[in-house]
């Protein structure tokens, strides 16, 4: 008995163009309207989160003063000899607004890394 002879079996579908698929890269190079939508979600997030921080910012920044003159009393508490508004606005003022922009920066790397890795599975 002679040993069976194999066979490659092969679809009739293997010489037709296989179906391209499209990835979120070459959506947004070729700036079609999904790559549109996903390039705006990120635009927007970007955005949402700087009106946030400057939000959060401007009160602060806009409160104090209003406290002063909402309460008098306060202008005329003194610590080490500096008078507390001249304290708070002149001196936490500048720390707030550096750790503002470093969470600001944190935040807004970690939503492009999110986004760059969204791009990256499909």
């Amino acid at each position: 008995m002679s040993p069976a002879r194999r066979v490659r079996v092969t679809s009739p579908r293997t010489r037709a163009p296989r179906p391209r698929h499209t990835t979120i890269t070459r959506e947004i190079e070729a700036q079609t309207q999904i790559g549109e939508v996903y390039m705006r979600s990120l635009m927007r997030t970007q955005l949402r989160l700087a009106l946030l921080v400057l939000g959060v910012v401007g009160l602060l920044l806009t409160g104090l003063p209003l406290l002063f003159a909402v309460a008098p009393a306060l202008r005329e508490i003194r610590l080490v000899g500096i008078p507390l508004p001249w304290l708070l606005l002149g001196v936490l003022v500048h720390p707030t607004l550096i750790v503002a922009g470093w969470l600001y920066c944190r935040q807004s790397e970690r939503t492009e890394r999110d986004f760059a890795e969204l791009v990256e599975r499909s």
